[in-house]
């Protein structure tokens, strides 16, 4: 706790040199006992490192909606092979149980 403002505040808190992305570093611990406030900084777009022993191990980050799926999207861009359903003869048999497959 903070004695001048009385506040709670992670420790390590900083500005990254790059970007005004606020920068959480937090440890195991901390990270367990205050996982809601954690995702509560990841939601208003900050940064949470999450260290063991002083070393980044993990982030988190805001989730990426993936947004809805376009059928045909790949027409065009997919070729199939013309031998694409001709399966082999031997890998049938072997499928089926009517031959051991080669050991290799």
């Amino acid at each position: 706790m903070d004695a001048a403002t009385g506040s709670h505040r992670m420790d390590l808190v900083r500005l990254s040199p790059y970007s005004e992305v606020v920068t959480h570093t937090v440890n195991v611990h901390e990270a367990k006992t205050h996982l809601s406030r954690l995702l509560e900084a990841v939601e208003r777009g900050e940064d949470v490192v999450i260290a063991r022993s002083g070393k980044p191990v993990a982030r988190l980050v805001p989730a990426r909606s993936r947004g809805a799926r376009r059928p045909g999207s790949w027409k065009g861009r997919l070729v199939v092979a013309p031998d694409f359903d001709e399966t082999p003869d031997d890998v049938l048999a072997a499928f089926r149980g009517d031959i051991e497959p080669p050991l290799r």
